[in-house]
């Protein structure tokens, strides 16, 4: 497994094939200016997506159901990507990337425009589902321009640099969304992720090039990045060991109300801590995935794992509450290390592997809500997040470490 690990890890540096991004691509305004416009688009969907769980008391209270069943809005939205992602992607194989990444915040603008005119929990529910559909698609899309636009070896933290406006979501988006939640009107916030998408695909049309498809792309060229078992094993280690940092934050804020009795008005500070924890990962999560991709994900996966723990005995102190959830958002690094090994592995299918490591981020986001909320509603209580987050963290460095033992051939770079 060690000569897999090692072999694996310089990948990056001596493979190459007919998608080889060793020669930049030119962008209008240049790179920095292309991945803000991209960046901004990550924004809009992290808001859209971390708001929920900041919402969930102010939620719960307005539909007039439990906190638990208000969980499910997080998963259906987590449902819609996994779903979405393949199913577009292979889709709009032969269509040219920057009308695609145009389309899906246009109608990523369209599904929050619709929670925030709806008002009942099924209707909610629906376009919460809908508007998942484009997420994946976007990033997976996002990822591969990033990437196209610097060295080989600079891949990680181009890809980090789209995934930023993600994690600032959590620091600015989703606190202020919850403060909204709190002070005004929680649909208010979606108004906002509606109109910052419609902003992204104005941006994306004046910074980003016109990319066309590969050569020879097409919907079947795509979908053989299924038949490859290092493909399923990278996604499966997202699909699970990403699942220990949704765990805990989905029932960070209830918990933080309920357990170290904290005033709801504080909340949004520590899920702002969080986001923190999030930009940290993600920026320095990106440089060692360049530096040694495999490494990287084994440490990240730990880290995760510990990060969680240690939710259960910090929980009665809102003090060392806070200060966790900083270490779980760290955890967020993993993102941009699974991104290009996805890539990596896909060989020439990198749009639909790119697009469905954010299928396997959200079945993370889905299973680690359902299952902690599931403890909670079992009578496990507001600590069992911890212990549910650790365990898929486990699991998730477990399947990594199969991935690495099955390795047969070296993967081609994007």
């Amino acid at each position: 497994m060690a000569n897999g690990v090692r072999e694996m890890s310089d990948t990056a540096d001596q493979a190459t094939d007919s998608l080889s991004v060793r020669v930049p691509l030119p962008a209008p305004h240049g790179a920095g200016w292309a991945m803000l416009a991209l960046a901004v688009g990550g924004f809009a969907i992290g808001t859209g997506e971390f708001s929920m769980m900041g919402l969930l008391p102010a939620v719960a209270g307005d539909l007039h159901v439990g906190i638990p069943h208000a969980g499910w809005l997080i998963s259906l939205y987590a449902l819609g990507v996994v779903i979405g992602a393949p199913v577009i992607t292979v889709a709009c194989a032969r269509m040219e990337r920057r009308r695609l990444l145009m389309a899906m915040m246009v109608l990523y603008a369209l599904g929050n425009l619709m929670i925030a005119l709806s008002r009942q929990y099924a209707t909610i529910g629906a376009f919460r589902f809908l508007s998942g559909l484009p997420h994946g698609a976007y990033f997976g899309v996002a990822a591969l321009t990033a990437a196209s636009m610097v060295e080989l070896h600079e891949r990680a933290r181009a890809v980090g640099r789209v995934m930023l406006g993600l994690t600032i979501a959590t620091i600015v988006g989703a606190p202020l969304a919850a403060w909204c939640g709190q002070r005004i009107d929680w649909h208010l916030a979606y108004g906002a992720v509606a109109l910052i998408a419609a902003l992204t695909a104005l941006l994306v049309a004046i910074f980003i090039p016109r990319i066309p498809a590969p050569a020879g792309a097409s919907p079947l060229a795509e979908l053989a990045a299924l038949a490859n078992l290092q493909v399923w094993l990278s996604l499966a280690t997202g699909a699970i060991g990403f699942g220990g940092l949704f765990a805990v934050y989905s029932y960070l804020s209830p918990a933080l109300i309920a357990r170290t009795h904290m005033a709801p008005v504080l909340v949004p500070l520590v899920l702002a801590l969080l986001g923190l924890g999030m930009a940290a990962g993600n920026t320095v999560g990106a440089r060692f995935a360049d530096h040694n991709l495999n490494r990287a994900i084994i440490g990240f996966l730990l880290w995760d794992a510990l990060a969680c723990l240690l939710f259960v005995p910090a929980l009665p102190n809102p003090w060392a509450v806070s200060a966790d959830a900083f270490l779980v958002g760290i955890g967020v690094a993993l993102a941009p290390a699974l991104q290009i090994r996805l890539m990596d592995v896909a060989r020439g299918a990198q749009s639909l592997a790119a697009a469905l490591n954010h299928s396997a981020f959200n079945v993370a986001n889905g299973l680690g809500a359902a299952l902690a909320g599931a403890a909670i509603a079992a009578g496990d209580g507001w600590r069992s997040p911890g212990w549910v987050g650790a365990c898929l963290a486990t699991g998730g460095l477990a399947i990594f470490l199969v991935a690495l033992a099955t390795a047969q051939s070296r993967p081609r770079a994007i």
